[in-house]
């Protein structure tokens, strides 16, 4: 004969463990940040158990780039990523962005807090490309939670609990929020990343064209490979009007290293 299952000494009834969900209603930049940094509102309700404590809250953020349609441009740009369109069908999978961690005060039925994800710049990045490539319409987003809930255990005791992996919720960021945020931080002008040897050598060829800018520099080496006609140092002679050049900090000017 089986003998009845015995709840180990000390341990909490289950009907005191909470039980969360969670949902995404809403996305907007954040005020005041140094860097471009997007806020989500994340609302948890406890749907069973005891009043939370706090949670320490871990949260994946992943894009899941197969719930959208893309145009013929989308596709060529996002061919690095992904491989020819017509290969998609085994190619396309979620896009890791970030993951963060979060503090939740104690609540009882329901709170909303407020998730802070930076926005990077950096064009070599695979999260920054695929936002790029896509300048319109809503970018599907998949938040997938995990962490510890803190609870009261009977007796006043504090007890913990694990949130599974398999908790989630899904948003749909529109892509011009993205955009707009990252412009009025960046200027314009993605950070391109460059070694210090490289930087060197094109800032000695701009200063031997004497164009203004290291975007004039990199402009001109592109129209070279295009097949269009470099200007000569001679042909431009030395310019009687000081430099453009711009600093990242203050114009958002490609970001070398």
């Amino acid at each position: 004969m089986t003998a009845p299952y015995a709840k180990p000494a000390g341990a909490p009834s289950r009907h005191l463990i909470p039980a969360l969900s969670f949902d995404v209603t809403g996305a907007e930049p954040e005020r005041h940040a140094a860097v471009p940094t997007l806020r989500f509102d994340v609302e948890i309700t406890r749907t069973g158990g005891g009043p939370v404590r706090s949670v320490s809250l871990t949260t994946a953020i992943r894009i899941d780039v197969t719930r959208r349609h893309y145009d013929q441009r989308a596709r060529a740009a996002l061919a690095e990523l992904f491989g020819e369109p017509e290969r998609w069908a085994t190619t396309l999978r979620p896009l890791a962005w970030t993951r963060t961690t979060a503090v939740v005060p104690p609540f009882d039925g329901a709170t909303t807090i407020g998730l802070t994800v930076p926005c990077a710049c950096d064009a070599e990045l695979a999260v920054t490309k695929y936002l790029r490539a896509v300048p319109d319409g809503e970018v599907p987003l998949d938040f997938l939670f995990s962490g510890t809930v803190f609870f009261d255990g009977g007796q006043g005791r504090l007890r913990t609990a694990q949130i599974s992996w398999a908790e989630d919720a899904g948003y749909r960021l529109p892509a011009a929020l993205w955009h707009a945020l990252v412009d009025r931080y960046c200027g314009g002008s993605p950070w391109l990343r460059l070694s210090r040897e490289t930087h060197d050598r094109l800032d000695a060829y701009r200063a031997r064209l004497t164009l203004g800018t290291l975007d004039d520099a990199v402009g001109a080496l592109l129209d070279r490979a295009d097949g269009r006609r470099a200007p000569s140092p001679a042909a431009s002679g030395p310019s009687d009007t000081p430099s453009t050049s711009r600093t990242p900090e203050t114009t958002g000017a490609p970001w070398t290293t």
